[in-house]
């Protein structure tokens, strides 16, 4: 620690180096900066005053574990932490597992048949040479999400061969019905390809913002760091079966006689984990992340999971995103079951702002993924952001599927611009919203036509998709190609009554 101190010194007051500055140059720890931090404030050290700031120089500081920054770490309304990075500073993982494509060279195969009593799906027989590969995996597309199954067995029958894959996402794969695999359909059977990857686990989380309801992290913010390079080690272990998302399903499965008693039509149960994320932040009050970067990272790149109150990220740029951009509010994870309405999570995550961010490249790897997904929020703005580039949906806001009155309100969708989506699923909207929310809004976006998504099994794809029991929101001003977007141009799934659209 005592290079910090003498560097800062060396720096001097010309560099406007502070008292509650610690400079932290590449080769040192920023965990053993923090820790600086964080024994300054546990002995009330008078270079605390007026904050405390984590200087970055400009390089790579590789993490071989995520950086943690706890309660202790809180600063104050007068006394903020500020971990701020040069041009250049970049916190670094892994790179990325590369991913070998083996059979079709291009694009996507179609699909023979789906057997869910025998969790067998036919293909026509690929090369020799593919059939021998070892850890293959079956990326299949499905509607509005994909599949990554890993290959347990492959029985050539002349110009057919069947396919059965390992445990756990066997079951999940065949026992859930929404989403599967489509044979037949308005637009042909579901597709598939067969890859290989780099069997290798690597760092999937950079930083880990952890509080509690008690003892929240507050007043830390982060301004022009880059984070960069995290895996994705989930489908290598267990597959990747998801429910909408990139949501991965835990167990799942249909009802053999449909209805409960919270929604009568209910024909599935299923019950998710969330997806990890490069940087994750939970039970955190005025945690900002500012003009930041995040890029080449394999699943989520920043959550804001639970336990969220009057935080942000604003003016950041999301680029090569293997998962979702920006992901916040709870999504009903297990132990909960995600069909039931629950009036207690949209508290969890408040008076969020999403703001003036680029997002390019996005759900590169889940393609089920997308730019911006709130769950269970309210109080939450999604405003001014450029948004290009995404396999499924642009920005999605609601969970739950339901008219129930679940607290999510007060949410405000405005001047964002989305362009270049559903690029390969479809049931896609550039703006997208699910379930009842009170006082909401879609106000004044760009939105762009969806993408071709070439090997969609139906053409429901719309600059904004209203989805199940969607409502209680005011939708104006919303336009395309320089004119408004049309009442009978918005997509709709079962909406609500309180829905209000007004002509420009």
């Amino acid at each position: 620690m005592k290079r910090f101190f003498l560097f800062a010194v060396l720096l001097g007051i010309g560099l406007g180096v502070r008292a509650g500055d610690i400079v932290v140059r590449p080769g040192d720890s920023v965990s053993d900066a923090l820790r600086q931090a964080r024994e300054w404030r546990r002995t009330g050290d008078p270079r605390c005053e007026g904050g405390i700031r984590i200087l970055l120089q400009a390089g790579r500081y590789h993490l071989d574990e995520p950086l943690m920054i706890r309660p202790e770490d809180s600063g104050t309304e007068d006394s903020p932490t500020l971990i701020r990075g040069e041009a250049g500073a970049v916190l670094c993982g892994d790179p990325r597992q590369a991913h070998t494509r083996l059979w079709p060279r291009e694009g996507m195969e179609r699909l023979i048949d789906f057997d869910a009593q025998a969790r067998t799906i036919t293909i026509p027989t690929p090369p020799r040479r593919v059939r021998r590969a070892k850890n293959l995996e079956m990326v299949v597309h499905q509607r509005w999400a994909i599949a990554i199954l890993r290959v347990k067995d492959m029985r050539v029958q002349g110009d057919r061969t069947v396919v059965s894959f390992h445990e756990p996402e066997s079951s999940l794969e065949f026992e859930h019905p929404w989403p599967q695999p489509v044979i037949g359909g308005e637009r042909g059977n579901s597709s598939f390809l067969l890859r290989t990857t780099e069997q290798r686990l690597g760092l999937e989380q950079l930083v880990v913002i952890a509080g509690t309801d008690e003892d929240p992290v507050c007043h830390v913010s982060f301004e022009g760091v880059a984070f960069e390079h995290s895996c994705w080690n989930r489908p290598l272990r267990q597959g990747h079966v998801t429910l909408q998302g990139g949501f991965p399903l835990l167990s799942a499965y249909k009802l053999r006689q449909e209805g409960l008693p919270w929604d009568a039509g209910l024909e599935n149960q299923a019950w998710i984990e969330r997806p990890v994320a490069a940087v994750s932040v939970r039970g955190a009050r005025q945690v900002h992340f500012r003009g930041c970067s995040f890029r080449h990272l394999g699943a989520t790149a920043l959550d804001f999971a639970d336990g969220i109150y009057d935080c942000s990220v604003s003016g950041s740029r999301f680029e090569d995103i293997g998962g979702t951009a920006i992901l916040a509010g709870s999504f009903a994870e297990f132990p909960r079951e995600v069909h039931r309405p629950y009036p207690d999570l949209a508290e969890r995550c408040r008076a969020l702002e999403i703001t003036g961010n680029v997002i390019r490249e996005s759900a590169v790897e889940d393609w089920g993924a997308v730019a911006i997904g709130c769950g269970y929020v309210r109080e939450t703005t999604i405003a001014d952001n450029d948004v290009r580039g995404t396999a499924y949906s642009g920005i999605c806001l609601g969970w739950g599927w339901t008219a129930a009155d679940t607290g999510t309100q007060d949410n405000h969708i405005m001047r964002n611009k989305v362009y270049d989506y559903a690029r390969q699923l479809y049931d896609a909207g550039g703006i997208y919203t699910l379930s009842l929310q009170r006082n909401s809004s879609v106000c004044d976006n760009e939105i762009g036509a969806p993408g071709p998504a070439p090997y969609a099994t139906n053409d429901r794809g719309f600059r904004i998709y209203l989805d199940a029991r969607s409502d209680g929101f005011l939708i104006r001003g919303n336009r395309t190609g320089g004119r408004p977007i049309r009442r009978d141009e918005i997509g709709d799934n079962q909406p609500g009554p309180g829905l209000q659209f007004m002509e420009e």
